[in-house]
């Protein structure tokens, strides 16, 4: 039902609209400025309206450019992001591009036209580069009775030296402005209001760059470490008389945001300030509901301040996130409801102006005019309420707004190029997008079509077309989702399950045997390797005699086993799956305390554990339908058989994925399996082995033998009996058990099937094109997760000469920045390693490195435990030892190369062919790792460590191991022997005609 106030506020915003709309198109339109004054700044732009795939590429090429260093660079890759063959080329730009060489005097002439065009470009949106730039430009907008807020680019904070710096810089920018504003006259229309005077100062910060280790995990050290600076911050805007607000991010850091700021503006120092802002996303899901919850802390507050509501710039991130996240998607699908819910926020911020002052941020004609008839129908003081726009968008809509007597602010972002190149980006796809209103507007839709009301029913969420996966195996297979931390349940459930856990320390565990739990005469016990001197359980250790026991059992049990239906053992999977997802944040504290594992890392891996549950039963459901290959007379049937009895030999460094999906896939094919898993993480598989037997798997068809590896393993491994072993561990254990299992025991009448994944020396090459922020965060965070302790962690960084330094710096200080500790607290990065012989034989290694290069970082750590300092060697040369063996450790090499094929060289240079990664945003450089790279697991432009299954099967080649990926739709093949029956169905000289009368 509309109500009288929605008739009143429509007939108003369309006649408002209508006269801010006439004011936007008065004079020629773009398109009519590029076809006459030429501008290459101008010609880039408007090609991308009308040709997705040169938006796209351009854009690309856009975000390199700051990377590239000379003209034939810039030529080279200007032909190698726009002379793809899907991009259909204007004639001009086809004709510039027209050079064979890229240091030819054409190719430099083409470098200097594009760079110079995109440059322009940026200062369209960047109000300048340095201070004395950026305050012209405010001066100028004052001229024009434009207010600002200054916004400082920077590159991502990922140092704690760089968020110090980051608070210095405007600490400094405020002195600045504010020095400068001392000299500037009173503008009535901005610097009065309703007869109170207003900052003419105003800046605008990032929460996270104060802090870059900002977590919502870690909620409560992120608030500590933040509110300090902010404290800094907000005394010295007092000081200076400057304003201060509050931007907003990503999705995944809103709620900590609101509530640190939340809190810290009740403090009785900042609770009388007005100054001060936040701002709002419409385009998130939630956004309403926060707004009803700043209003009633706002009444509680008791003094005003500003709600700056925005659209939100994130769209293509948030939403592809969640997609890869399996999360739902906290952002609308389609702009019309974010448009709606723009206009809903607006309205209820208005209505509330006593409490919340509203800037109302947007270069969409209806919204403003919008926004306008709702305050003139309320009469609202002019104190209560602005209008905002982007510097260098949305100029003539500004000019519109303030002629009708309304406070307009102009955000202004200024700093270097280079780390404004992701802010400008951000501005093109907003100018260029199809249902962004500027370019609707410059193209002259019809007024009706502008004007007209946002469509409720577009609220409901609708999937993307665009974001479903290409793949079919991903079309089919849907990933289980991680747990978001960012929820403050999520962060509570997993603090009472590490409470519960402790509770349960110091119990026996026992093996499993036909079904029974057995005693044992030798007991070990598991300590938590952030605190050894605490059990967290005694493992009953199997003999020799006991493992006998246990092959028996499962050659009773296999006949039955392998003959149940294959629907059947998968339903056993997916109830296993339903298990963990019950017990998931049990499993995790289990993992934190036994094995040093962090929150996070835990969390995926009880995520991979369950989508091998679902994965590997889907697949063995479409592998037990076979294959037919039928001629006249003639049929031929394909079918799997399981193998018999396989042996899992686990490691503790993947204590619950890793023995969980070698476990299931044994199982689900029809093998009876038995668990020999790593002593240091035993307490885990006694949890797996609970879940299996609840899950419904027979006696005897799955068996928990924790023991001696020497020993019990051995004869495992030897047994005439067992038809296939499964490892994962290191390259010595694993080629001993290769060779032992190739020996034909007396009696055995099959060759044993060995599927063995055995480490990796794994390298991250850094080229000159690469986007640094990127590939510093990938490169720490797959070296010093969880320790160093994965199969797949980077050990090496092969880094171009030209960068180099750069890099090595930025490496340095964002892994100084890191937490070390507890495992278990939430604001811990690295933690221990496994064990005392693990510390012993790391510690070994970095002493070797002293002698072969450079420590270029060491830290303290904690005594508590088994801790080893994250270490960062430089300048370290390919043939020494920290370059070429497995450390499986927080140890990083940093070598130095000058040129992309010799680092291709050094890092194919191992004997392992595991994981391996690449920073580059040059296109052949992409295109050669592709085919010269020699890793089972490539990964571009990203971390090289978190497989997920179906999306990226895992596992290597030459030492790194043998057999196919986990995770992978060939992985279970490895398990079964195909059969083919072909049977001759003709009978004296006819044969069944199937369809026939």
């Amino acid at each position: 039902m509309v109500s009288q106030a929605d008739r009143i506020y429509e007939t108003q915003t369309q006649a408002i609209a209508r006269q801010l709309l006439a004011a936007t198109r008065e004079g020629r339109s773009l398109f009519a400025q590029m076809r006459d004054q030429m501008r290459w700044d101008d010609k880039l732009l408007g090609w991308t309206m009308g040709n997705p795939n040169l938006r796209v590429q351009l854009f690309r090429f856009i975000d390199c450019l700051p990377a590239l260093r000379s003209k034939p660079e810039i030529a080279r890759h200007l032909q190698e992001y726009l002379g793809d063959a899907s991009v259909e080329l204007p004639s001009a730009l086809k004709g510039m591009l027209n050079f064979a060489n890229a240091d030819s005097m054409p190719g430099q002439v083409a470098a200097t036209t594009v760079s110079t065009a995109v440059e322009t470009l940026a200062h369209k949106y960047i109000s300048g580069e340095n201070t004395r730039q950026v305050l012209k430009t405010l001066e100028r907008l004052r001229k024009d009775k434009m207010a600002f807020t200054v916004d400082l680019l920077g590159e991502a904070v990922i140092t704690e030296a760089e968020a110090q710096s980051y608070l210095d810089r405007y600490l400094d920018l405020m002195t600045q402005l504010t020095e400068a504003a001392q000299n500037w006259g009173t503008v009535p229309a901005i610097d009065l209001a309703d007869g109170e005077p207003l900052s003419k100062v105003q800046v605008s910060v990032k929460l996270t760059a104060f802090y870059s280790q900002f977590d919502p995990l870690d909620a409560q050290g992120s608030e500590a470490r933040v509110s300090d600076r902010i404290r800094i911050l907000l005394r010295r805007a007092k000081e200076l008389g400057a304003a201060v607000h509050f931007d907003m991010e990503q999705y995944a850091y809103k709620d900590l945001t609101l509530s640190i700021l939340k809190r810290i503006l009740m403090e009785d120092e900042f609770r009388d300030r007005s100054d001060l802002g936040m701002t709002l996303q419409a385009y998130l899901r939630d956004s309403e509901q926060d707004l009803h919850d700043l209003i009633a802390w706002a009444k509680q507050r008791g003094t005003p301040l500003t709600i700056r509501l925005v659209k939100g710039a994130y769209w293509d991130q948030e939403t592809i996130k969640a997609v890869q996240k399996d999360w739902q998607q906290p952002v609308y699908n389609h702009k019309p409801a974010t448009d709606a819910n723009f206009e809903t926020m607006t309205r209820l911020l208005l209505e509330n102006h006593e409490h919340l002052y509203a800037a109302i941020g947007s270069h969409n004609v209806r919204t403003q005019a919008h926004a306008i008839a709702i305050a003139k129908a309320l009469e609202i003081p002019r104190r209560r309420i602005e209008f905002q726009v982007l510097y260098g968008m949305g100029d003539k809509l500004a000019k519109a707004i303030a002629d009708q007597g309304y406070r307009v602010r102009v955000y202004c972002p200024y700093g270097d190029l280079i780390p404004g190149m992701s802010y400008l980006i951000r501005r093109l796809l907003e100018n260029t997008a199809n249902s962004s209103f500027l370019r609707q507007n410059l193209e002259e839709r019809p007024v009706e079509e502008l004007l007209a009301p946002p469509i409720a029913e577009m609220m409901n969420p609708e999937p993307s077309s665009l974001l479903t996966p290409h793949s079919s195996l991903l079309t089919l297979f849907q990933n289980v989702a991680d747990t978001d931390y960012a929820e403050i349940e999520a962060r509570d459930r997993i603090q009472n399950a590490l409470q519960s856990v402790r509770q349960q320390l110091g119990k026996t565990y026992l093996p499993l045997i036909d079904g029974e739990y057995v005693e044992t005469s030798e007991t070990i016990e598991s300590v938590n390797p952030s605190q050894f001197t605490e059990v967290v359980g005694r493992i009953g250790m199997s003999h020799v005699e006991q493992a006998e026991e246990a092959i028996a059992a499962a050659k009773t049990a296999f006949p039955a086993w392998q003959k149940t239906p294959a629907t059947q053992r998968a339903g056993i999977l997916r109830k296993a799956a339903d298990l963990l997802s019950q017990r998931r944040e049990e499993l995790i504290a289990w993992m934190v305390l036994e094995t040093g594992k962090p929150v996070k890392e835990a969390d995926g891996e009880v995520s991979e554990a369950i989508d091998f549950c679902r994965y590997y039963a889907d697949d063995m459901e479409r592998l037990d339908q076979g294959y037919a290959y039928d001629l006249p007379g003639e049929t031929n049937r394909y079918h799997y058989y399981p193998r018999g009895i396989v042996v899992v030999i686990s490691p503790w460094n993947f204590p619950l994925a890793i023995p969980m999906g070698m476990v299931v896939a044994a199982l689900v094919t029809g093998n009876c399996a038995l668990l020999k898993p790593a002593e240091t993480s035993s307490v885990i598989a006694a949890k797996i082995t609970e879940i299996l037997v609840d899950a419904g798997i027979p006696r005897g068809v799955f068996q928990f033998v924790p023991g001696d590896g020497a020993s019990v393993g051995a004869h495992l491994v030897k047994h005439r009996d067992v038809h296939m072993i499964v490892f994962t561990g290191s390259q010595a254990v694993g080629c001993q058990i290769y060779a032992s299992a190739a020996i034909l025991q007396p009696g055995q009448k099959h060759l044993k099937r060995v599927v063995a994944e055995m480490g990796g020396k794994n390298a991250i090459i850094v080229d000159e094109s690469a986007d640094l922020d990127q590939a510093v965060q990938g490169v720490v965070q797959s070296a010093f997760g969880y320790s160093g302790q994965k199969c797949s962690a980077c050990s090496r960084a092969i880094v171009l000469d030209s960068i180099y330094d750069t890099f090595l710096n930025r490496v340095i200080e964002a892994t100084r920045s890191l937490n070390i500790g507890l495992a278990e607290s939430p604001s811990t990065q690295i933690g221990p390693v496994i064990d005392a012989e693990a510390q012993r034989r790391i510690r070994d290694y970095i002493e070797q490195g002293r002698t072969e290069a450079e420590v270029a970082l060491e830290m303290p750590v904690p005594d508590s435990g088994y801790f080893v300092s994250p270490v960062v060697f430089a300048n370290v040369l390919p043939s020494t030892k920290i370059a070429q063996e497995e450390i499986f450790g927080p140890v990083l090499a940093v070598m130095k190369v000058q040129t992309f094929d010799e680092a291709l060289t050094i890092a194919n240079s191992t004997p392992y062919a595991l994981t391996g990664g690449l920073y580059s945003r040059t296109p052949s450089h992409i295109e050669q790792a592709q085919a010269e790279y020699e890793v089972g697991n490539l990964y571009i432009n990203r971390g090289i460590t978190g497989a997920i299954v179906a999306r990226q099967p895992f596992g290597g080649f030459k030492l790194s191991g043998v057999g196919s990926k986990a995770g992978g739709p060939d992985y279970l093949l490895q398990f079964l022997e195909p059969r083919v029956v072909t049977e001759n169905v003709q009978r004296q000289g006819f044969a069944p005609i199937e369809g026939a009368d």
